[in-house]
């Protein structure tokens, strides 16, 4: 076995070793730069965080994608979602037992009404606010001179799922796809029921969500909008009727000169 002769210099050209020291001196950054590359690092910095424990996608895959056929296209008429929404096998309710509830409601209605989903006592009748939570509903919409045929009344998610529990990625694309709704139905105004309602369409920064008319963004701009509880919530806690009812208010003026 050949022996190496210690005092020959094996490190690059302009590094020596002096003991147990090692003067890398300029040639450091080289030999940094140079180990970096072979541990497959092309730059200091990304726009993006990269995953570098995932694996490489296979020829397969990447064929796949470059074939992908494009998204569809969005409906265009308020007719032609109806349909979409009735017929859509994408849809998240396909995913549940029970007939769904559509939209209701001309264009350009003075209000648009959105809850959360239709109620236990709903999918009976086949129409969103049924039982004493539609009596209630009606009063609240007679209070402001309007009746269910004068609006657009709509839900989240139009069957209900089983104990009425949502997966959040569901109820991403249900607010996305009440913002076309919104768009092609052309609203004056909105009128928001429900907390979950809220939360998905009206985010806010931890201002009154219930005070006061706030812009609404939809597919084709802005449309006023004000929210308050939901009518089951106001059979069972009464003392809330109050703060419904100034929200409604906001709702009255809005027509006012």
């Amino acid at each position: 076995m050949k022996i190496l002769d210690p005092r020959v210099n094996l490190w690059p050209k302009g590094i020596v070793m002096r003991g147990l020291e090692r003067d890398f001196g300029a040639a450091a950054p080289d030999a940094y730069l140079v180990w970096w590359s072979l541990a497959g690092v092309d730059g200091a910095v990304a726009e993006a965080p990269v995953n570098w424990l995932r694996p490489q996608p296979t020829r397969a895959q990447l064929a796949a994608k470059a074939f992908a056929p494009p998204p569809p296209e969005k409906p265009k008429t308020l007719d032609a979602y109806l349909e979409w929404l009735a017929s859509d096998s994408a849809q998240p309710e396909r995913k549940w037992p029970g007939t769904p509830i559509l939209p209701t409601g001309p264009t350009e209605a003075p209000l648009m009404v959105i809850t959360d989903m239709p109620d236990m006592a709903d999918a009976g009748a086949g129409h969103l606010f049924a039982d004493r939570a539609g009596a209630l509903f009606d009063a609240m919409m007679r209070a402001i001179g309007l009746r269910r045929d004068d609006i657009c009344l709509a839900s989240l998610f139009t069957v209900r799922p089983a104990g009425g529990m949502v997966e959040a990625s569901d109820l991403a694309h249900v607010a996305d796809r009440i913002r076309l709704h919104v768009h092609l139905a052309a609203p004056r105004r909105l009128l928001l029921l429900g907390d979950r309602t809220v939360r998905a369409l009206l985010p806010t920064d931890g201002a009154d969500r219930t005070v006061g008319l706030r812009p609404f963004n939809h597919d084709g701009g802005t449309v006023p909008a004000i929210a308050t509880f939901h009518p089951r919530l106001l059979l069972s806690q009464p003392a809330a009727k109050a703060e419904c009812w100034r929200a409604l208010q906001s709702l009255i003026e809005e027509d006012r000169p």
